[in-house]
């Protein structure tokens, strides 16, 4: 059958507008800055969304671990080594609102461990947004809600106990907020110290480039567990809390800038002698803006996508030296202090949820590296 003239016309104009449509598009592509082609491929990376999300809401996680957390981390209670608790939704084959059972603690006559067993004769229901302890969200905010708990008279331990019979959860919770906060602040410090030490020894020269070579040659000529160890020792044991916390993001910062120095460095060799920075020498502007406003913008993408691959370093230093006890200090919390009861094979094979911090270091770890491979691949937008 014949098409209807007033058909023809509007299938016309409907190709017309999509053929526009689809140039408008084209044409976006071609006039798209820089961090917007970035941001287009990103999207398309399937690993780095993932590892996006997870670090976001790892971090999100953390800033609210003393809501999240239903015990305070150095509670101590009677259920010591206690294994996971389960939560449950049936009973006697009916459905019920989240519940724990009730717990009993036995000895084994043969190892004389403590067991545990539970009553089910007893049902403490999961309630939400719970009164407990009082607490300061982010150091400012006052509180005492949390986000779930149970009734007087039950305990709720979802991720065990450990030997001061202390909730794992809670502790893992506030580990998290130091570990993975010292990356970044760690982070921050070497990104600043290496952009500038490595701008003023590529676009001087000279007597700078000379010393600034030389000290980043010695610092990384020390082996870095001695290093560490060194710096560690020079930290006063009578410090508070917070004050080791900064010397320890201090002493991971003392050798992380010197890579990212020297690569900063390699490129104002390459761009300073560009007609944009002539230009603007011509034109009046100080060596500093030139180098701030002028350069290091001119491969921003490398300095993001470092950033992003530096935080897992920094976590992992952090991990370690408090595994070795020359790191963050007890009654401080972070990963490192709570894999320090986790160094024996017997302890792990008897107690294995205390290795509940090094999987939480594995998925951050991860979740940055997909993070920084999908801003690597997305700092070359016209790759294939």
């Amino acid at each position: 059958m014949a098409s209807e003239p007033g058909q023809v016309n509007d299938r016309l104009s409907f190709d017309r507008s999509s053929s526009r449509r689809k140039l408008t598009e084209a044409e976006k592509l071609y006039v798209a800055s820089q961090w917007q082609l970035m941001w287009r491929r990103l999207r398309r990376h399937t690993l780095a969304i993932i590892g996006a999300t997870v670090l976001a809401i790892g971090y999100l996680v953390a800033l609210l671990a003393p809501f999240l957390s239903p015990y305070p981390i150095n509670q101590r209670s009677d259920y010591l080594y206690m294994g996971p608790q389960k939560v449950r939704i049936l009973h006697d084959g009916k459905l019920h609102r989240p519940f724990v059972y009730g717990l009993k603690q036995d000895v084994d006559p043969d190892t004389w461990r403590r067991v545990y067993t539970e009553d089910k004769s007893i049902l403490y229901p999961i309630n939400l947004f719970v009164r407990g302890f009082e607490y300061r969200l982010l150091g400012l905010i006052p509180g005492n809600i949390h986000l779930f708990g149970v009734p007087e008279g039950g305990v709720i331990f979802v991720l065990g106990t450990e030997d001061l019979g202390r909730d794992a959860f809670s502790r893992n919770l506030h580990a998290a907020s130091i570990s993975m906060s010292i990356g970044l602040a760690g982070v921050a410090f070497s990104f600043v110290l290496g952009c500038i030490l490595g701008g003023l020894s590529g676009f001087y020269g000279g007597l700078v480039d000379v010393v600034v070579q030389r000290v980043i040659e010695f610092l990384t000529s020390i082996p870095t567990i001695p290093l560490w160890m060194a710096l560690s020792a020079a930290v006063p044991p009578h410090w508070d809390p917070v004050k080791v916390y900064f010397g320890i993001t201090l002493i991971l910062s003392l050798q992380g800038w010197c890579g990212l120095a020297r690569v900063v460095r390699g490129k104002l060799l390459e761009l300073r002698e560009e007609d944009f920075v002539v230009a603007a020498q011509v034109a009046g502007t100080s060596d500093w803006n030139i180098i701030t406003t002028h350069l290091l913008p001119a491969f921003m993408s490398y300095l993001i996508v470092n950033v992003t691959l530096g935080i897992p370093g920094m976590i992992l230093g952090e991990t370690a030296l408090s595994f070795l006890g020359l790191g963050i200090r007890p009654p401080t919390v972070s990963w490192g202090v709570l894999l320090q009861q986790a160094q024996n094979v017997r302890t792990v094979s008897l107690y294995p949820w205390l290795l509940a911090p090094a999987f939480m270091v594995i998925v951050v770890v991860l979740a940055f590296n997909f993070l920084g491979d999908g801003l690597r691949d997305a700092a070359d937008p016209y790759a294939v």
